[in-house]
């Protein structure tokens, strides 16, 4: 009987040695989200001005991903995306409406990873409607409501909402101080999801909200004078009007050509680069106190955006929704010594779907077999088969923008082709040669010699919708 007990003793002891040793060897984990962060709006990406030190470390010391996309370029779909693994079409985040009672609902990677002992924390822009209650999942919730505002934002901590004073930046910066700075015995994950790099959108007397394309970009008093007199790099299709893509060059009643005047200015682009200089050193502060603390290397650091913006490219600035690259290509920055290795740069088309998996599976936790993503280690662990080639884009029309009512559509992108099909506008689709074409300046929908390429993507964008 004393030899049973302790045979008994002794296995349970190995039990719970290795369940200590897979409790510490669980990495605590951070994602950075900024809004409408473009990819090549970073020092590490080959910005000639950009202020982003501490993002440019992480690239640094771990990898940059060189072709990471949003499958919906649009905030609300895409941040349902990067929280659920899904498409939009399957989560039911579709547009910017109010969508709040579905994203109660969601069922989301942090929700995993808090059944498995990780101690998790939303803070910042939530914008799936202007609902800024707890959602499933957390057990810190600090939310602005809807977009917030830029100054002396209303926050809501856990259920109770107060006016905070000061830069919103900067107050969601504190929050995020505070909840790194607990003591704890478990690890976390703190998702991190910036207001920044998102315009100021003005409200009317009446509750409506103004012009979206009338906002204001409002960076912190520290940074108003920042790069004053620099040269805004353009991309070689900015401030172009298209001459071949039908879809934009309808006649819309009280919206005016797309033009070198409708493109972004370099003031705005300026304001964007200025804001994100407070997020850079939001990151920074992060990574200071995870070194105090001794947790820097033992925490994966995520920075990643929902979609691009225009800089001006076909004539476009604040539409962002279109397939183009400025729109769905966002940066993609990991850290984990140890597990991913520094100074590499994957070139695996990788996706905000992805994220879910790779955090659930970094965590510990079980991937859902009906996640439409991947996880990323395979990448990171040399093991790679079979990894994607092609992926859907797609985009449900909306009636915030004139310029892009009844422009919903579904896309397919490859290695080396972009095929465009618009739901609601017949003989308008869009065809590109991306090695060839890489700014997209030339649709070869029509073009004779494209036929079997145009019959090639088609029937690859009709699989993959099908999947």
């Amino acid at each position: 009987m004393l030899r049973q007990i302790a045979l008994f003793a002794f296995a349970s002891s190995i039990i719970g040695n290795l369940a200590a040793c897979s409790v510490a060897q669980q990495p605590n984990l951070l994602v950075v989200l900024v809004d409408d962060l473009r990819w090549d709006d970073l020092g590490c990406a080959g910005h000639p001005f950009s202020m982003t030190p501490n993002m440019d470390r992480i690239a640094d010391e771990g990898a940059r991903f060189l072709n990471a996309f949003a499958t919906t370029p649009l905030c609300s779909p895409s941040r349902a995306s990067l929280l659920t693994g899904l498409h939009a079409h399957s989560h039911g985040i579709i547009d910017n409406t109010d969508r709040s009672q579905q994203s109660h609902r969601l069922k989301t990677f942090p929700q995993g990873l808090q059944q498995i002992g990780y101690e998790t924390a939303y803070i910042g822009k939530w914008h799936m409607g202007n609902d800024d209650l707890p959602r499933p999942g957390f057990d810190q919730w600090v939310c602005l409501k809807g977009q917030g505002t830029t100054w002396d934002p209303e926050v809501n901590v856990n259920g109770r909402v107060s006016k905070e004073a000061g830069y919103v930046t900067d107050i969601l910066d504190g929050h995020a101080a505070e909840f790194i700075k607990r003591s704890r015995s478990k690890p976390f994950l703190l998702y991190f999801a910036h207001k920044a790099m998102h315009p100021e959108t003005i409200q009317r007397a009446d509750g409506s909200l103004s012009d979206p394309s009338a906002s204001t970009f409002i960076p912190a008093d520290r940074h108003q004078s920042l790069f004053a007199g620099e040269k805004i790099p353009r991309r070689a299709n900015a401030l172009v009007s298209p001459h071949d893509k039908p879809a934009l060059q309808r006649t819309i009643d009280g919206v005016p050509p797309l033009s070198p005047q409708t493109g972004s200015s370099d003031e705005s682009i300026l304001g964007r680069l200025r804001m994100l200089a407070a997020v850079d050193e939001s990151l920074g502060h992060m990574i200071e106190l995870l070194e105090k603390s001794g947790e820097l290397d033992r925490t994966l650091i995520v920075v990643t955006s929902d979609h691009g913006y225009f800089y001006g490219e076909h004539g476009l600035s604040v539409e962002r929704r279109l397939a183009y690259e400025e729109s769905i290509r966002i940066p993609m920055l990991m850290r984990l010594p140890g597990r991913i290795q520094p100074h590499t740069t994957p070139i695996e088309l990788v996706l905000t779907i992805d994220l879910a998996p790779t955090l659930l599976e970094f965590g510990g936790a079980r991937v859902p077999e009906s996640l439409h993503g991947h996880s990323l280690l395979p990448i990171f662990e040399n093991r790679v088969v079979n990894w994607r080639n092609e992926f859907l884009i797609e985009y449900f029309s909306d009636k915030v923008f004139p310029r892009m009512t009844q422009m919903g559509y579904q896309a397919v992108r490859t290695q080396r082709h972009k095929y465009i099909r618009y739901s609601e506008l017949p003989e308008m689709d869009e065809l590109y040669d991306l090695d060839t074409d890489p700014f997209e300046m030339n649709n070869l929908f029509n073009d004779p010699n494209s036929t079997t390429t145009r019959q090639q993507m088609q029937m690859i964008l009709s699989r993959i919708a099908k999947q």
